[in-house]
């Protein structure tokens, strides 16, 4: 039995400041950080026996629906993440604009 990616809940845990994602008894995880008005996507993690089947995604895009939700601006300081918003343009106003 195939278990649908979109059937899949994204679970978030403040505490330890993280989006996780179980799928065939792996975890998948996006971590993160916050400052006032602010939050990091850090570190994606997918392990490879579920690699390749969208997991990341689903996980930046759960931390990206947050972030607009409760109105912070995003560092996309995960390579994965930065090239998500790149692909989604319509989550590109919620990036960080850096002093210059």
């Amino acid at each position: 039995m195939t278990t649908k990616l979109d059937e899949l809940h994204v679970s978030h845990d403040r505490t330890a400041q993280r989006f996780d994602l179980a799928l065939d008894g792996q975890t998948a995880l996006l971590s993160y950080s916050r400052a006032p008005g602010v939050i990091s996507l850090d570190h994606t993690y997918v392990p490879p026996p579920i690699e390749g089947r969208g997991v990341a995604a689903k996980l930046t895009r759960a931390a990206l629906d947050f972030a607009r939700a409760e109105k912070l601006r995003v560092v996309p300081a995960c390579s994965y993440v930065a090239a998500y918003i790149g692909k989604h343009p319509e989550d590109q106003d919620l990036v960080a604009r850096t002093k210059s």
